[in-house]
């Protein structure tokens, strides 16, 4: 089969049920911004930025690693994915026994000495995704596109009940019923503890899905594979936290940066909602890094692999820009799923956008010290990134807010390209197609500047809305008469990459 046919096959399994599972769950965001104050909301976006960043530390690169040792041919898939489990499971229940023992002091390190139920329930959702992020790769390893999307969709069909019906249903039951025993793990009124409480019983859903899958390969464990794995993926781990800072840092800072902390978690709450505006963008760098890592380690050994490689960046690049053009022009579309009181902030979409791009170019281009097995660079490339997000921040958030943080993700990520490419290109030298590349990004510029130019004349919304349709038809057709007939007259093989024979 065509390798760009089944790249393409899997990122639209793994796709559908992404994007199906992320707009149900995107929903949220507009049910939480009317459920919830923006100060409350801050606390949301600040705790999922500290879990993020400690879900990198609990899964210390061995993700990837599984996805590396499984596919060597000296090495049986089954006892690498029981040995990665291992560890997994160790280390995961390590980390919420000492949370739990000393979730005085850890409550009062985030700033919150008054909730330790926030903590102890952050604790055990990371301890269990960190647990089962091992089970999932192995559905990925196996190419069970369906399985791993079936499992993530209920997984978040679940959590969007939950919360729903916590917001629901609980405050009017627990106002009649001041006694109730639910009143020693929920507030009375709503709060920001209802959703990590249905978090909770999503990930513990998750883990019972994937108990066929745990109890599916005979467990046993190599301390010796281990350490391989170790050396390969430790460097991973030292490269995610910075990458993660990167995405994360700004949640996390925000309340340290400014003299009033509860206008802090106010101007946060307004971050963190429009951030989501950015969603599709977010969805298919994910759905894209959940097809392509595999068939990235796959491919490798193929004779046109470098080739290969390189188209699927150009038409990466090419479907990224079609989807920030999509919610750039639509904007006033996209604000209606956050509270009018939020709407202030959708300013920063358009940043947040294109600043994603650049991480799935990222993500394209870290294939180099992946299949070289120079995963040490990664640690330089991230930490360069970071040093720009840290200094964004701190510099620039006390005085322009959220807007310096939205610029500081895409500064950070411009800064990772550059030097990613330029380290590659001596390593593991592909050869981009950077003329077709840069010009889809100076066409979707372009007209994202024609649009913002055309909005100075106070058009209304269906004005807008007919020229965003007119002008993301002409992008398409830009793309098709250019680079979408290429594709057809692509053959593709172990001999390289040539035009189709007439």
């Amino acid at each position: 089969m065509n390798p760009l046919k089944r790249l393409a096959g899997d990122t639209a399994i793994y796709g559908l049920s992404t994007i199906v599972a992320r707009l149900i769950n995107y929903l949220l965001v507009a049910y939480h911004t009317r459920v919830l104050d923006r100060a409350q909301y801050g606390v949301f976006t600040e705790f999922y930025g500290y879990a993020t960043f400690l879900l990198v530390l609990l899964t210390y690169g061995m993700e990837t690693g599984f996805f590396r040792f499984s596919s060597r041919a000296d090495q049986r898939p089954d006892a690498v994915f029981s040995t990665s489990m291992v560890a997994l499971l160790a280390t995961s229940a390590l980390f919420f026994g000492v949370i739990m023992l000393n979730l005085s002091g850890a409550s009062a390190l985030m700033g919150y000495p008054n909730h330790h139920a926030y903590v102890l329930q952050m604790a055990a959702i990371l301890a269990v995704d960190a647990f089962t992020a091992i089970p999932f790769a192995r559905l990925r390893f196996l190419r069970k596109a369906k399985v791993f999307a079936l499992f993530k969709l209920l997984n978040v069909v679940f959590y969007v009940l939950v919360s729903v019906a916590f917001f629901t249903f609980l405050p009017p039951y627990l106002a009649q019923h001041p006694h109730s025993l639910l009143l020693r793990f929920f507030s009375p009124s709503a709060d920001v503890g209802y959703i990590f409480t249905a978090n909770l019983l999503s990930s513990l859903l998750s883990l019972a899905l994937l108990l066929p899958v745990i109890l599916g390969v005979k467990l046993s464990f190599s301390p010796s594979l281990l350490r391989r794995m170790l050396v390969y993926s430790l460097p991973l781990l030292v490269a995610g936290l910075p990458g993660v800072a990167n995405d994360y840092l700004d949640r996390v800072l925000f309340k340290h940066l400014y003299a009033d902390p509860s206008f802090a978690l106010d101007q946060l709450g307004v971050y963190g909602a429009n951030a989501k505006l950015a969603v599709l963008m977010v969805l298919f760098v994910q759905m894209f890094r959940y097809a392509a890592e595999p068939f990235f380690f796959s491919y490798a050994e193929k004779s046109d692999a470098r080739p290969i490689f390189a188209l699927v960046m150009k038409y990466f690049v090419i479907c990224a820009v079609f989807i920030f053009l999509l919610v750039s022009l639509n904007i006033d579309i996209f604000a209606y799923f956050t509270a009018k009181s939020y709407r202030e902030g959708a300013t920063v979409v358009p940043v947040m956008l294109f600043a994603n791009l650049l991480l799935g170019v990222v993500f394209n281009l870290s294939m180099w010290y992946k299949l070289s097995e120079k995963t040490k660079y990664a640690v330089y490339i991230t930490l360069s990134g970071m040093l720009v997000t840290v200094l964004v921040n701190v510099i620039f958030i006390p005085r322009y807010g959220y807007h310096a943080a939205a610029w500081g993700h895409f500064l950070s990520y411009a800064v990772m390209v550059l030097i990613s490419y330029a380290m590659g290109q001596r390593f593991y030298p592909i050869r981009y197609d950077l003329k077709t590349i840069g010009f889809y990004i100076f066409v979707g510029l372009g007209i994202y500047a024609v649009f913002v130019f055309c909005g100075r004349f106070e058009l209304g919304l269906a004005q807008k809305t007919a020229l965003s349709a007119a002008l993301l038809l002409a992008y398409l057709a830009v793309a098709f008469l250019r680079d979408g007939k290429k594709l057809k007259e692509l053959r593709i093989g172990n001999g390289g990459v040539a035009p189709r024979s007439v």
